[in-house]
């Protein structure tokens, strides 16, 4: 049972990056653009939010300096294509280079050192509880957030009259312009949401995962959660799912190099991204009616003038 709660930690750690940037990549998908940086967004993200809590010793202040900078990211990214129409498959991998510089310029004077990691819940009778207690009564907050935080998109997606602009903008942009939304500025705001969202991502790791900063120590997880809004079908509910199966995936080769299965670990190390190939087959072949994702997603929309 020890070993058992201590891998169902582990993957909820490994998880939450994971699904707090694929939570706001579903909304930016969902207005119908296709932002491929957030693997640059994240690892901007882990170096200013180690910086911010390195110098201010706060980890809240830590996931803040996070959010701003994955914004920032994400407003270089919709003044690109949004404001000059720039494609954005291009804009996004330029996005992710770019970020990948920036975070080692800044991320350079940390190599090495370390800050405390986010403090974990604890209410008296209940984390204590064996088993279920660590698990359900003892995590970070950034473990809480994610969850609220896809409960929060499923409402406002299929329960309100923004949602449902945002979705109709998302499927057909000259449809929602006749109609007099603003569609520039409705994918502006979730392209900003996406970008916070991947900085938050991005900060968890130095700030609870590991409680120090290493150039590239995202290792690929915005590509993963750019997989996981696929594997969802661009709704909510499946992404929590998918989240924690690759975070599984992850924890499990760790423990399998650790059990001395032999296999090389070079092999088990790439099993996630295996995995997130092999999904994202398995789904292609699966559908008969064509693509489940928004209409007019990644689709350049100027405006009549």
């Amino acid at each position: 049972m020890g070993l058992l709660e201590a891998i169902i930690l582990a993957v909820l750690a490994a998880s939450t990056s994971l699904l707090l940037a694929a939570s706001g990549e579903l909304v930016v998908e969902r207005a119908g653009v296709l932002n491929l940086g957030i693997e640059g967004m994240m690892i901007v993200g882990a170096a200013c939010g180690f910086a911010g809590a390195h110098f201010t010793g706060s980890t809240f202040v830590g996931a803040l300096f996070g959010i701003l900078a994955g914004t920032a990211l994400s407003l270089v990214f919709a003044l690109m294509t949004l404001g000059l129409a720039v494609n954005q498959v291009a804009a996004g991998l330029a996005l992710t280079i770019l970020g990948i510089g920036i975070s080692g310029l800044i991320g350079a004077g940390f190599v090495g050192e370390r800050i405390a990691t986010a403090p974990h819940l604890f209410i008296p009778g209940l984390t204590t509880l064996p088993f279920i207690g660590r698990i359900v009564f003892g995590e970070d907050p950034f473990v809480y957030f994610s969850l609220a935080l896809i409960a929060g998109i499923y409402y406002f997606l299929y329960r309100t009259r923004a949602g449902l602009i945002l979705r109709a903008v998302g499927d057909n942009h000259v449809s929602a312009h006749a109609l007099g939304y603003p569609v520039l500025k409705i994918r502006m705001v979730a392209v900003l949401f996406g970008g916070a969202c991947a900085g938050l991502a991005g900060s968890y790791l130095p700030l609870a995962y590991t409680p120090f900063f290493v150039p590239g120590m995202t290792a690929g997880r915005g590509w993963i959660a750019l997989a996981l809004v696929v594997f969802a079908s661009w709704r909510p509910a499946r992404l929590v799912i998918g989240a924690y199966l690759f975070g599984a995936v992850t924890i499990l080769q760790l423990h399998a190099q650790g059990w001395g299965v032999g296999v090389p670990s070079q092999l088990m190390s790439a099993l996630p991204y295996l995995a997130t190939v092999i999904v994202l087959v398995l789904i292609s072949r699966a559908r008969t009616g064509g693509s489940t994702g928004p209409a007019a997603l990644g689709t350049v929309f100027v405006p009549d003038r």
